[in-house]
Parts: C-alpha cells; sequence; structure tokens
C-alpha cells in the first residue's frame, strides 16, 4: 500500500517578502541621501523622508534614536559609497595613476549631469552647514575627507614611482589641496548648473602638479 507524504513538498522558491527585498531601514537611508545631496540637513524634515518612502514615523524611530543618529548613519554610508567609487578608479592597473584620477574626474563631471547638477556631495554639503549641525557630525565629516585623500595620495605616489609626479613632491598635501577645491568646484557646478567649474578646477590641479 502506498504511503503518501503528510505534506507535499512545494517546488520553486519560497515568496519573498518586502523585507527581503529592500527593508525599512534601508529604504530611509535611501532616501535620506537623495533629498540631503540636494538640500540641507537643517532644511530637511524627518516627515519629508518619510513621505518619500511612504513609512510611518514610528518605524523611523526604530531604527534611528534621533535626526542626528540618521544623519552620522547617513555620513557613515555616504563615506563608504563614495569610497568604494573612488577605488573603482584610484585602483584600476589598466590605466596609469594620473589617468585614473582624470576618470575619476570625468565620471563626476558626467555624474552631476545626469542628475542635472540636483545634486552635490553629501559630506560638501554637510560641512557648510557645521555651524548649525549637531558637534558629534564634525569628527565625522573630517575623517571622511582624510579616508578620501589618504586614497588620493596613495595613487599620486603611484604616480611618483611612474615617473608622472616628482619625487619631492608631499603626496598628501596635493591630495589635501584637491579636495579643498573639489568641494567648492562641486558647490559651484551645483549653482549654476554646469560641469565648468569642476573643469576649470580639474585642469588647474593637474597642470600644477610637479613634473617627474
Amino acid at each position: 500500500m502506498d504511503v503518501k507524504p503528510e505534506t507535499a513538498r512545494r517546488r520553486g522558491r519560497p515568496p519573498k517578502q518586502r523585507e527581503d527585498l529592500v527593508d525599512t531601514r534601508e529604504l530611509l537611508l535611501r532616501a535620506g541621501l537623495e533629498v540631503l545631496t540636494e538640500k540641507g540637513f537643517s532644511a530637511t524634515g524627518i516627515d519629508e523622508i518619510l513621505g518619500r518612502v511612504g513609512v510611518p514615523k514610528g518605524s523611523f524611530y526604530h531604527y534611528f534614536a534621533s535626526k542626528e543618529a540618521f544623519g552620522l548613519s547617513l555620513i557613515e554610508r555616504y563615506g563608504k559609497f563614495f569610497a568604494r567609487k573612488l577605488d573603482r578608479h584610484l585602483l584600476n592597473s589598466d590605466l596609469p595613476p594620473l589617468g585614473r584620477l582624470h576618470a575619476f574626474v570625468a565620471d563626476a563631471k558626467a555624474g552631476m549631469a545626469r542628475l542635472d547638477y540636483r545634486r552635490g556631495c553629501l559630506i560638501g554639503n554637510l560641512g557648510q552647514e557645521m555651524g548649525s549641525l549637531p558637534e558629534s557630525f564634525r569628527a565625522r565629516l573630517k575623517e571622511t575627507f582624510e579616508d578620501w585623500q589618504a586614497r588620493f595620495s596613495a595613487c599620486l605616489k603611484e604616480a611618483q614611482m611612474a615617473g608622472e609626479v616628482a619625487q619631492a613632491a608631499d603626496t598628501d598635501q596635493l591630495a589635501a589641496f584637491f579636495w579643498i577645491g573639489w568641494e567648492g568646484a562641486v558647490l559651484r557646478a551645483k549653482l549654476e548648473q554646469t560641469d565648468t567649474p569642476l573643469e576649470v578646477f580639474a585642469s588647474f590641479f593637474f597642470a600644477s602638479l610637479p613634473q617627474g
């Protein structure tokens, strides 16, 4: 006599829940990055972010104790995202070191144009607002800039080894100079809705590098 199993085994993948695809915390962070790269932290209310993703306020405070905590998470998230973007260019061994820096600049220009110059750099935007932001943001922003500068400096050191930049050049100072000027150029590009400020600064930076 055949014995049938108590329950038939279901084939195929189980149905996915919304949380499996994109959880609520992730939705909030994505919306926060979109809004804060367009607008300032002080000018952005929690309700605006919640409205973009259809999440109730109670869910927000389940993941973030305060708007300040949310902002700190956004700084960390954006810093890591942009570091990966830098690495895609600065660690690309298919290009010479200075070619990698040029590639990063070209990609950044294309990215701003693609978004109609609505969005800038979250870290730069927050730095502009620091006078009205929680003091806890200051160290995080500084650490993020220093991380990006270190990646740039490492690429410039490779340029020294390749004979593209003079051995006597201080690559740490050159990297700091780039990010100080680049953030200002991004701000102007967003204001003027053109990549001309990015092009002007990048051209001056590369022309001013001490030759190897």
